[in-house]
C-alpha cells in the first residue's frame, strides 16, 4: 500500500515505522522538521515538511495514487481539512482522522471520514480492561460502541447451544476455535470444552456477557 501519514508525532511516527517495516510505501507530512527525531535513523519512508492540507505538498507526496490517508496531527481542524481534501479531491479509498473533540465525530462520519476520538476510545479501552479482564479485545468499531471479543467458555456451558449466549441487538457469536480449527457456528452448534469463542457485543452489553461467562464462578 501507499499510505500518506499527516502528522509525525508519537502516533504518526509509530504508525509510519510499523507500516514501513511491513513493506508499505509511506510518506509523512509534518509542519515541524524537528519531529523527524521521532523516526529511526535510516527510515525508509519519505518525509515532507509543510501543511498537510497544502495541495502542492499533497501532490508531491503522491496523494492521488495513495491507497490510504491517515490524519493524526495535533489539531482537529488540520486533520479534518486534510482528510476531506484526501477523500474529496484525491479520491483516496481509505481516509482516517484522529480527533480530540468527540462531539465532532458524527459530523465527520457524515462526510464519509472514519474518525478515531482519542479520549472516548481510551476510556472505553480502560473501562473494558478494568471490568472485563477475562475478555480479550480484538477490535473496536466506531468509537468503541461495538466490540469484537474473544473468551474461552466456562465448563458449565459445555453441551449448551451457542445460540443461548446470543441476545438480539446486543450479543452475537461470530466464530469458534475448537482444537485449533476455526469455524462459523449456527445457533444450534453445541459448546465443547475449551472452545475459544469470538463475540460481537455492544459495549453497553458487556456486563450481560460477563454474567454469562462468570456464572460458574458465582461472580
Amino acid at each position: 500500500m501507499r499510505v500518506i501519514v499527516a502528522g509525525c508525532g508519537r502516533v504518526g511516527s509509530a504508525l509510519a515505522v510499523r507500516l514501513v517495516n511491513e513493506g508499505h510505501d509511506v510518506r509523512i507530512i509534518d509542519r515541524d522538521p524537528k519531529t523527524e527525531r521521532l523516526l529511526p535513523s535510516g527510515f525508509a519512508g519519505r518525509v515532507l515538511h509543510g501543511n498537510a492540507y497544502s495541495r502542492t505538498l499533497l501532490d508531491t507526496a503522491g496523494t492521488g495514487r495513495a491507497d490510504a490517508f491517515v490524519a493524526v496531527t495535533s489539531g482537529d481542524n488540520t486533520n479534518i481539512v486534510s482528510a476531506r481534501t484526501a477523500k474529496e479531491v484525491y479520491r483516496v479509498p481509505i481516509v482516517l482522522a484522529r480527533i480530540y473533540d468527540p462531539r465532532r465525530a458524527d459530523i465527520y462520519r457524515g462526510l464519509g471520514i472514519t474518525t478515531i476520538a482519542s479520549v472516548r476510545w481510551t476510556v472505553h479501552q480502560l473501562h473494558q480492561m478494568l471490568l472485563h479482564r477475562h475478555l480479550a479485545p480484538e477490535i473496536g468499531f466506531g468509537n468503541g460502541e461495538t466490540l469484537l471479543l474473544r473468551s474461552q467458555l466456562p465448563g458449565y456451558l459445555t453441551g449448551r447451544p451457542l445460540g443461548d449466549l446470543e441476545v438480539d441487538g446486543e450479543i452475537r457469536v461470530a466464530e469458534v476455535t475448537r482444537g485449533g480449527r476455526s469455524f462459523i457456528p449456527t445457533r444450534s452448534t453445541r459448546a465443547d470444552a475449551d472452545d475459544l469463542v469470538t463475540f460481537v457485543v455492544a459495549a453497553e452489553a458487556l456486563n450481560r456477557l460477563r454474567g454469562f461467562l462468570d456464572k460458574e464462578l458465582g461472580t
